[in-house]
């Protein structure tokens, strides 16, 4: 079982591990094309005004060029710690048992624009990097598409799908039965239903934190729906998607929680 996550734009600084090592990352497929990301993030941050502009940032975001500068010499931890918000913090690695984390490090993998999906414990440096961000000469989609499909294609077994389309864009999931893609809805009080915009990414930290803390390995879809459902959550699986369903949201704008069971 495979759980592959979006990464965020906001991390936490810092760290405990040495400085990024690629050849002890997970998918080891993926060290030639990560080593060009890097290569080509760095010289981008050579030129502060260049590297603004093609990573967007704006005027209190400028330490995010330095961060790039760094990022073979920063301090490391792992990734399911350095990023931050709105799913991270529903899935509050922090607070997961040693045996949660080893079992996450096994089963969840985050997908990020530099460094292509990377295991939940794999150390990783902060750094900047979006899939839409433009580096020159280094079109994201094409560079890290074929690599990254090539790569999920040869795991065996369920791919639970939760990314944005933007980094499914840098590397598709595998078209097979065993591949789900998640789509969060809610159910207004007339029973029908309707997307969830900002808060599907904390009933997915929510869903996934709950996956590892089950610390079961599903072997396909049917499983997952049976064990979702007798654990309290409102799924559906039909055409390649798993529909989590939302019963309903309480809270005020800005602190709302999402009641998943």
């Amino acid at each position: 079982m495979l759980i592959l996550l979006p990464p965020s734009e906001t991390k936490r600084d810092g760290g405990d591990g040495d400085p990024l090592d690629l050849a002890a990352l997970e998918f080891t497929a993926l060290t030639s094309p990560r080593r060009s990301v890097i290569r080509a993030v760095r010289a981008l941050a050579r030129n502060r005004e260049a590297a603004v502009s093609a990573l967007k940032l704006g005027p209190k975001q400028h330490a995010e060029v330095d961060r790039n500068r760094a990022v073979t010499t920063s301090a490391t931890m792992p990734a399911i710690d350095r990023y931050t918000g709105v799913l991270f913090d529903a899935l509050d690695a922090g607070s997961l048992t040693p045996a949660e984390r080893a079992f996450a490090h096994r089963h969840v993998a985050i997908h990020s624009a530099m460094l292509g999906p990377v295991a939940a414990l794999d150390f990783i440096p902060a750094y900047r990097l979006s899939f839409d961000s433009r580096l020159p000469d280094l079109p994201l989609k094409k560079h890290w598409a074929p690599p990254v499909a090539a790569a999920l294609d040869a795991y065996e077994g369920l791919v639970l799908d939760l990314r944005s389309q933007g980094y499914v864009g840098l590397g598709p999931a595998p078209r097979r039965d065993d591949t789900l893609s998640v789509h969060v809805v809610t159910r207004d009080e007339d029973g029908r239903t309707r997307a969830l915009n900002h808060f599907n990414k904390q009933a997915k930290g929510q869903f996934v934190r709950a996956i590892i803390q089950s610390g079961v390995e599903h072997a396909n879809a049917r499983e997952l729906r049976e064990w979702a459902i007798g654990s309290g959550f409102d799924v559906g699986v039909e055409a390649g998607a798993l529909e989590l369903t939302v019963p309903h949201v309480v809270g005020a704008p800005g602190k709302l929680m999402v009641a998943l069971r």
